[in-house]
């Protein structure tokens, strides 16, 4: 079931336009979908024929991903399709269809793993879900190796999730016959095999040899595949061409009909054009026109066509570009930052509070008392005093009651910057920790945070966020609310600046001072004007008196 509009989770058959056995070509209608905003037709992206329909017409409420029909290439495994297919209760229909596609896989040469629990005593170590909001992960590392012998609690393998690289432990012992998903492996669903374990291990070579035959069926598939390329790469021509397509072939004085299409429906892209130019595939005008003896000096180009492509190197550079994969952690990021951005009522709240009394109280520690602390350590128990005297801003929305709810502890998060992307570990009970206390559970957890070592109770949860770019020239930011907390604090590098100061005898003079900016996040279903505004006056009260606020 294909997701047709950005908002769609699930859909139902309208009615089938393809029956079993019928052939396809790319771009035909298999079926029309009735989604959240319209019924609309489902183009097939290949061809082949269609084999079996898993969801039959009529059926109501498919969710996106679910398999509704399966396809092959020749019409001979047509009949290899198991009749249990789409069969079964309605209850089981869904279960049913993904295990049997699983098996059909087998024959179309996709997957390499489809062994039979009936033939062997094995477990199918399938990829774990290490945090809630993990859907996928990369395998980092195999800490065993395929024959070892594997214990109950010893660490299988390392998986990089949404959040951390994690350790993935063994809940039964055994042996590892086969590694399915190879080190390095990336983007792998939760719930897809990545080994398989043995009881005994006289039964390793078996499972290996099983899963072998399959890995030669796909083998074969692909090279069948590649010959059905080689075919398709000797045709020519197109039937479309994109305007961008057409001015290249135009300033490059190119011949269109030597350039292989890659679009929908046989639509010549502006990427075709540029890889044959890069390749040196596609062919000029003017060869094109000296081969059929009709060029004539009127008709030729000015330049050759390596003076064209030496002209237009500029255009290339353009167009030359670097993939740079992202971590598991930063898609979820990207992700979650875009639903927070769109589903979170923003309010910005900002104040100015003066910070000489806080790197005054700082110096003294260090001098005093041998206490290495920084602005960081000093905001975060701030933060925390400030929450805990506002227990209305320590809160979150719960969406499906509808309701604030008022958290019992003050855990603040606290935003690292890592080489995978953006990572807040939590300080929990702040509020009751020492500065000193807080400041080495901060340089732990940001070390474990910056090495991927963080434990999913160190992550996970929170009350409230903060994120510091006083390290960084920023004088001031807005930072976007990390869900399902209610607000997070943005804070901001020190400046001196000249202010009217009263002095011990009344009179005012101009004086230097040190100020920062805050400016605070927060979801307006749970903060209105009066709750944002008593935490921020709190909050520069703890800055004024911070003597006070520790002792």
């Amino acid at each position: 079931m294909p997701a047709l509009s950005p908002t769609m989770s699930q859909g139902n058959i309208a009615k089938w336009r393809k029956k079993e056995g019928d052939k396809i070509e790319v771009g035909d209608v298999l079926c029309e979908l009735e989604t959240d905003k319209a019924t609309l037709e489902f183009e097939s992206l290949e061809e082949g024929f269609l084999a079996k329909i898993l969801v039959p017409e009529g059926s109501k409420d498919v969710p996106v991903g679910q398999p509704i029909a399966i396809t092959v290439e020749d019409a001979e495994n047509i009949q290899k399709i198991p009749s249990s297919l789409g069969s079964g209760s309605e209850g089981e229909g869904q279960k049913t269809s993904h295990q049997d596609v699983g098996r059909l896989e087998k024959v179309e040469g996709k997957s390499s793993i489809k062994i039979n629990s009936s033939d062997l005593p094995h477990v199918v170590v399938e990829m774990p879900a290490l945090s809630p909001t993990m859907n996928q992960g990369n395998i980092s590392k195999w800490r065993k190796k395929e024959g070892d012998k594997i214990e109950v609690g010893d660490v299988i393998c390392e998986i990089e999730t949404d959040k951390a690289t994690l350790e993935f432990e063994s809940l039964e012992e055994g042996y590892l016959a086969k590694i399915v998903a190879p080190e390095g492996s990336k983007d792998v669903p939760v719930g897809q095999p990545i080994a398989i374990t043995v009881e005994d291990p006289e039964t390793i070579e078996t499972v290996k040899t099983s899963v072998g035959s399959s890995s030669e069926v796909k083998k074969e598939e692909v090279t069948h595949h590649d010959s059905k390329n080689e075919v398709g790469e000797q045709k020519s021509g197109f039937k479309r061409i994109s305007p961008s397509a057409k001015l290249l072939i135009a300033e490059y004085g190119l011949d269109a009909s030597s350039i292989k299409a890659s679009g929908l429906h046989g639509t010549l892209l502006k990427g075709d054009v540029l890889a044959a130019v890069k390749s040196g595939k596609a062919s000029s005008k003017i060869s094109s026109s000296h081969d059929k003896g009709t060029s004539s000096p009127q008709t030729q180009p000015k330049k050759s066509a390596p003076a064209l492509l030496e002209s237009k190197s500029s255009l290339l550079q353009l167009d030359s570009f670097e993939d740079l994969p992202n971590t598991q952690i930063r898609k979820v990021i990207a992700r979650r930052l875009l639903e927070s951005k769109q589903g979170t009522p923003h309010l910005y709240l900002s104040s100015d509070v003066i910070l000489d009394p806080l790197l005054s109280f700082r110096n003294e520690l260090k001098e005093k008392h041998n206490i290495k602390v920084s602005v960081n350590d000093i905001v975060i128990k701030a933060v925390a005093i400030a929450l805990k005297n506002e227990p209305e801003a320590n809160a979150y929305w719960d969406a499906t009651k509808g309701e604030i709810i008022l958290c019992d502890s003050v855990d603040i998060s606290i935003a690292v910057a890592t080489e995978k992307g953006l990572m807040t570990p939590i300080i929990r009970n702040a509020d009751q920790k020492s500065i000193s206390s807080i400041s080495s559970e901060v340089k732990q957890l940001a070390e474990k945070a910056r090495t991927g070592k963080l434990a999913p109770h160190e992550f996970q949860g929170g009350t409230f966020s903060i994120s510091n770019l006083g390290m960084f020239p920023v004088d001031h930011f807005c930072a976007i609310i990390n869900p399902p907390q209610a607000g997070i604090l943005a804070v901001g590098r020190g400046n001196k600046v000249v202010e009217p100061v009263i002095g011990a005898d009344g009179i005012e003079r101009p004086a230097v001072v040190t100020k920062m900016n805050l400016t605070l996040s927060a979801d307006h279903r749970v903060f209105d004007g009066k709750v944002g505004g008593a935490f921020l006056s709190a909050l520069r009260s703890n800055f004024s008196d911070i003597r006070r606020l520790i002792l």
